[in-house]
C-alpha cells in the first residue's frame, strides 16, 4: 500500500493541461494566455505541498517498512530524474535555456541556518519550451496574493537559487524595491524578459527572484560575473526598459559575497547575544 500511495503522490504532481487560448507574442516569442486565470483551491498552498508536508497518512505495514518503501522510490524517481532531463514536446517552441521554479517560505523574525534555507526551498518543476511554461505559470498564485515572507524562484535548471551554488558564487544580483501592489505585473514581465533572452548577456544570467514581505516586496535578477561591469550595466539598463522604471528608481547591485558575510555577521551576532 505504501508503493500504491507513492505512485498516486506520483500522478497527482503531474503538470496541468496547457490553457486554451495559447498564443505567441511576437516581440519577445512567448505566448499570453491574457488574464492567466488562477486555480481554485481550498488553500492556495496545496499545490506547492511535497512528501515532506506530512499530509499523507501510512496505511498498512510497519512503519519501517513504509520508510524503506519510500525511500527506495525516492531514490528510484531521483535517478529517473537525472537520467532524463526535460525536453520540448513535439511541435512546442523551445527555450534557449531549460528552466525552474521554486518556491519557498519561512517565519519572519527567525534567523535561518544555510542548511534549513536550503531544505525549506521547494522545487515546483522545470520546462524546456514556451507552452510547457505557460502550464506552469498559468496555475501559479501570483506574487501579490502571496502572504507572509514568501519567494518565488526561477533559474535555470540545475542552479539552486542559493548564493553557494557554483553558477552563482562569484556573482550577484540587481536588487528593486517596489511598493506594494507591484509586484506581480513587474515579476511577470522580468520572467518573460529572461526567458525571451532579452538580456543579451549570453549565458550571464542565472535566474530571477520574487520576495513578498509585509511593507514592501523585492525583485531581483541574479548573474555569475559580479566583476564583468560592462555585463551588470547592461543587465541593470535592460532591466529599466523592460519594468518601465522610473529615472529615479533606485537599484542595487550586491555580490554574493557581500551578501554571505553580512548573513554571517548578522548570525554572529544574534548567536553572541543569546537569540535563536
Amino acid at each position: 500500500m505504501c508503493v500504491n500511495a507513492a505512485r498516486a503522490r506520483q500522478q497527482s504532481r503531474a503538470p496541468p493541461p496547457p490553457p486554451r487560448d495559447l498564443r505567441v507574442l511576437p516581440s519577445v516569442g512567448l505566448p499570453s494566455t491574457g488574464a492567466h486565470p488562477q486555480k481554485s483551491m481550498n488553500n492556495k498552498f496545496d499545490a506547492l505541498k511535497d512528501d515532506d508536508s506530512g499530509d499523507h497518512d501510512q496505511d498498512g505495514g510497519s512503519p519501517k517498512d513504509c520508510e524503506k518503501e519510500k525511500n527506495e522510490e525516492e531514490e528510484k524517481d531521483a535517478n529517473t530524474t537525472k537520467k532524463k532531463a526535460v525536453v520540448p514536446g513535439a511541435g512546442e517552441h523551445p527555450l534557449q535555456y531549460n528552466y525552474t521554479f521554486w518556491y519557498s517560505r519561512r517565519t519572519p523574525g527567525r534567523p535561518a541556518s544555510s542548511q534549513s534555507y536550503e531544505q525549506n526551498i521547494k522545487q515546483i518543476g522545470s520546462f524546456a519550451s514556451v507552452e510547457q511554461f505557460w502550464r506552469f505559470y498559468s496555475h501559479m498564485i501570483r506574487p501579490g496574493d502571496l502572504t507572509g515572507h514568501s519567494d518565488f524562484h526561477l533559474f535555470k535548471e540545475g542552479i539552486k537559487p542559493m548564493w553557494e551554488d557554483d553558477a552563482n558564487k562569484s556573482g550577484g544580483k540587481w536588487i528593486i524595491r517596489l511598493r506594494k501592489g507591484l509586484a506581480s505585473r513587474c515579476w511577470e514581465n522580468l520572467i518573460l524578459a529572461m526567458l525571451g533572452e532579452q538580456f543579451m548577456v549570453g549565458e550571464e544570467i542565472c535566474g530571477a527572484v520574487v520576495s513578498v514581505r509585509f511593507q514592501e516586496d523585492i525583485i531581483s535578477i541574479w548573474n555569475k560575473t559580479a566583476s564583468d561591469q560592462a555585463t551588470t550595466a547592461r543587465i541593470r539598463d535592460t532591466l529599466r526598459r523592460v519594468l518601465n522604471l522610473p529615472p529615479n528608481t533606485i537599484m542595487e547591485y550586491k555580490t554574493h559575497t557581500d551578501s554571505i558575510k553580512a548573513w554571517e555577521d548578522f548570525h554572529g551576532l544574534v548567536n553572541a547575544s543569546g537569540g535563536r
